[in-house]
């Protein structure tokens, strides 16, 4: 009944893009340059226009003229031929090969290069070009890299059309193929052009032309002058659904563009504050690309949207300096913002630091940077008032001491105080809450507080489903009940965040609760809701609301479809499969995840553990052997591993894994036990009892060390001492389960 949702191949065709069908074609970008003179030339030195790019003499910003680049033992060289660039570095397997560069990406403050590998997979180099700097260096500088990672430059989690292009290109259509793991991607424009902003052409320009026979009904969805009109209502959402996609830590309902204008929740799924992405008092940490950090603002609460402080075609800023902040802050205001403070801000009265000077800026204070991708700085947007107490308390980066490196969180926070006496920090006490969560898990009382923070409409949307996001799974049905009403919040992003919230709870109540999302206008809200209600049977739900169901699974299935190219994907793939009680989809599922990230070591023990469920044990050793031979240097799998082995009675196999264990990890007594265990039944005496005496002298206090020196006493033939052993064990524990052959030893006069 719903067996096909798990299968990899199933549903390749991803979700589809809304009215695309009926949409105008795409024109390109230069047919826009004839009227619209001054943007196209804004654009097309801007970094939309610079997003990718043919790999030109002129377009090539890195150094080809045979440079060589030294990255942790291995030497990779950049050279050119005649016109055509390349690059010698390591490949897949560890080797050196030659590769063409297809496209750049990028012009400042950093370039980097795609090359194309099998099955159609344009991939980008770790290696990238410091514009500013002008030397190559490694994106990765900290972090193993090297091939056999799933995080190496030709793996998955670095491939283009996977994790960038909808961002980088006009109408990418990824088309990816997980029988073969190839790509046959197609696009209308190579970087981001006119039409990845402002929608397909075609009917714009037959309308600009005055075209005979002109009909914009001709088309669905278009105004007058043959552009698209856009879903959502007002400036901030029509721009915030225009930019977000692309300025947004994400995840992709669907495998392509979408058409401008959509609305957000239709195809994306916001990343909230957890995580690890943020500090917990909302602050950027991790890449998040701005759009969840804007949410939190006062800014984002008033009304400010992109254009008010950024060109929409330049992508520059609208002024220089502190007049972008000007604009708005100065003693006369805004008519659009009539809660504006009318006051002159900049000036020393008010930022207190020399005029023209860096802690003179506003962004100084108000939007610190953080580098990404080693020499990309970018700057939070939140803008926040500094708090340099509560950023010490929850472990958060500070303005202040960001440049006066030698000074207090009290010194600052001093400082701010005899400037500004009448004024009090700002509340965050949901960052105290969520330090708390994070760094001491959830309580009771922490729980209570994150239900009062998500039904807390004094708080932005963000911060509320991110309040719910925390909870996730690890309440109860009594706290889902106390937080139902979000279900039916204005907010798509705590309605779907508040859904989870219902797997603890019982399957009819669950379907009680749920069914109404199915129909939610928002496809993120839909889905959630499916996911939720995949394991429940259809006649669990009444008769005409069945085919809600049905929908809302195919809006389910296609989303999965369409990032079968994730690892990351086929996890959450083969978890629903699990749910199902689907074990080949599943065992499939995780095993496509290992092969796309070889390091995901749950996967690997989820396999092993379908195997045995399903009485496969040979298979199942043979799952963690080679997840073993993938990660030699993980204790848990070797633990497994030898686990099995030992279950199966195969303890000569078991030995050298423990061996090894416990060389990489000389102070892990559970793997010095199971050593020891092993030797015994291997009848390696000598050597069980090196183990076991050092077991003793380290861990006294353990039953089940002394268990083991009394099998070894047997195993000797000293039956007398091995008596006497039990005995002891027997006075200090009570209750102690001993193995037969001791616990028949103990019955003995």
């Amino acid at each position: 009944m719903l067996l096909g949702i798990f299968l990899i191949t199933a549903a390749l065709c991803g979700l589809a893009t809304a009215s695309a069908s009926e949409a105008p074609s795409f024109v390109g970008s230069q047919s826009c340059a004839s009227c619209h003179q001054t943007e196209f030339e804004a654009w097309t030195d801007s970094h939309h226009g610079w997003a990718l790019r043919e790999p030109t003499p002129q377009n090539v910003l890195g150094d080809f003229n045979d440079a060589s680049f030294e990255h942790k033992g291995i030497t990779s060289r950049f050279f050119r031929e005649n016109e055509r660039f390349f690059v010698e570095t390591d490949g897949a397997d560890g080797k050196l090969a030659r590769f063409e560069i297809k496209y750049v990406v990028g012009v400042a403050p950093l370039q980097q290069y795609l090359v194309e590998i099998e099955g159609g997979r344009l991939q980008a180099l770790d290696i990238a070009w410091n514009v500013e700097a002008g030397r190559w260096y490694h994106l990765y500088p900290d972090e193993d890299v090297s091939a056999g990672n799933g995080l190496h430059w030709t793996g998955f989690y670095k491939n283009w059309q996977a994790r960038c292009a909808v961002c980088h290109q006009t109408d990418f259509q990824k088309n990816y193929d997980p029988k073969s793991r190839s790509y046959q991607s197609t696009w209308a424009e190579l970087t981001v052009g006119c039409e990845a902003c402002h929608g397909p052409g075609e009917a714009h320009v037959a309308w600009a032309e005055k075209r005979p026979g002109y009909d914009s009904g001709r088309w669905s969805g278009l105004a007058p002058h043959g552009l698209l009109t856009p879903r959502s209502e007002g400036r901030q959402a029509i721009e915030q659904d225009m930019c977000g996609p692309c300025h947004a830590r994400r995840e992709a309902i669907g495998p392509d563009s979408t058409l401008p204008g959509a609305p957000f929740g239709d195809h994306y799924n916001l990343s909230t504050l957890g995580d690890g992405l943020y500090f917990p008092d909302g602050q950027q940490d991790q890449e998040v690309y701005i759009l969840s950090s804007f949410l939190q603002s006062k800014m984002h609460e008033k009304g400010v949207t992109c254009s008010d402080c950024h060109d929409s075609h330049s992508g520059g800023l609208v002024a220089e300096g502190n007049a972008v902040c000007t604009q708005c802050h100065n003693p006369v205001g805004r008519s659009e913002f009539p809660s504006l403070v009318l006051k002159d801000f900049d000036t020393p009265d008010h930022h207190h630091h020399k005029e023209g000077s860096a802690g003179a800026q506003c962004v100084s204070c108000h939007m610190p940077e953080r580098d990404y991708m080693v020499v990309d700085g970018r700057r939070d947007h939140f803008f926040r008032v500094p708090d340099p107490l509560l950023s010490q308390s929850v472990g958060s980066p500070d303005a202040c001491l960001s440049c006066h490196t030698g000074e207090t969180a009290q010194w600052a926070s001093a400082a701010i105080a005899g400037w500004a006496p009448d004024s009090k920090p700002r509340d965050h006490a949901y960052a105290t809450l969520f330090a708390g969560v994070q760094r001491q898990g959830l309580d009771p009382e922490k729980l209570a507080g994150l239900v009062d923070l998500a039904r807390n409409t004094e708080e932005p949307a963000i911060v509320r489903a991110s309040a719910l996001r925390e909870i996730g799974d690890r309440g109860d049905a009594a706290t889902a009940r106390a937080l139902a009403g979000l279900l039916t919040d204005d907010s798509e992003l705590i309605r779907m965040t508040a859904v989870r919230l219902w797997r603890q709870t019982q399957p009819q109540e669950r379907v009680e609760r749920l069914q109404p999302l199915l129909d939610d206008p928002v496809a993120s809200v839909r889905i959630a809701a499916a996911l939720e209600l995949a394991s429940i049977p259809p006649e669990a739900l009444a008769e005409d609301r069945r085919a809600a169901l049905g929908a809302a699974l195919d809006g389910l299935r296609a989303s999965m479809g369409a990032k079968a190219d994730f690892p990351e994907a086929q996890m959450a793939i083969g978890g629903l499969a699990m749910t199902m009680r689907n074990w080949d989809a599943a065992q499939a599922a995780f095993a496509e995840a290992v092969f796309m990230d070889p390091q995901l070591i749950q996967a690997w023990l989820t396999r092993a553990r379908i195997a045995e469920a399903l009485g496969e044990m040979g298979e199942a050793a043979a799952i963690l052997a080679s997840a073993r031979e993938h990660n030699p240097d993980d204790a848990g799998l070797a633990a497994q591993l030898a686990q099995l082995l030992i279950q199966q009675g195969r303890p000569r196999e078991a030995v050298p894994v423990l061996k090894d264990s416990v060389a990489a990890d000389p102070g892990n007594e559970e793997m010095r036990i199971n050593l020891a265990f092993a030797l015994l039944q291997t009848g390696d005496l000598s050597a069980a009892a090196a183990e076991i005496d050092l077991l003793r002298s380290r861990a006294p206090d353990r039953p089940e060390v002394e268990i083991l020196h009394a099998l070894h006493q047997v195993a000797s033939g000293d039956l007398a001492a091995a008596r006497e052993t039990v005995r002891g064990l027997k006075q200090r524990y009570p209750n102690l389960r001993l193995p037969p052959q001791l616990d028949a030893l103990s019955q003995i006069p």
